[in-house]
């Protein structure tokens, strides 16, 4: 069975380390969020729904870029400010693509109980997960053939 599992991590080690990442950066994100949105910020006001969004999005983006580099893609880019300007645009479209769904679900339809907030941030963060390791792999961490 751990002889199984180690084939399964050698052969997507990127992709599991993705997730893994991904993972960290997501609790990271919902747990700034959340400790903002349930103590000092209050959910059903939509701009300060949105600064949670917005003060979690920068700490989380900062923690991703830093283990996507290290751990993820193993990035030798010499261009660090390059790679880091790419990296956040990339994480400015999901951005805006969370904020128009937590604004949707949220503000405009007034699902905006605790669990709303919790199950729609889940479902948000799924989606932006997916998106931004497309743009990693495509756009940003992209590994010259040799």
């Amino acid at each position: 069975m751990i002889n199984k599992c180690m084939n399964i991590y050698k052969k997507n080690e990127e992709v599991v380390m993705y997730l893994i990442m991904g993972v960290l950066a997501t609790i990271v994100n919902i747990s700034v969020k959340y400790a903002l949105l349930f103590t000092i910020l209050n959910p059903k006001d939509a701009f300060e729904l949105q600064i949670a969004v917005i003060i979690s999005w920068v700490v989380a983006v900062l923690f991703a870029y830093t283990t996507n580099r290290k751990f993820v893609f193993k990035s030798k880019e010499n261009n660090i400010l390059k790679e880091f300007s790419s990296f956040i645009v990339a994480r400015i479209i999901t951005l805006v693509m969370e904020m128009i769904i937590m604004w949707f679900f949220v503000t405009f339809l007034k699902l905006d109980t605790k669990l709303w907030v919790a199950f729609i941030t889940l479902v948000a963060q799924a989606l932006v997960i997916i998106l931004n390791y497309v743009f990693s792999k495509l756009f940003i961490f992209k590994k010259d053939k040799e």
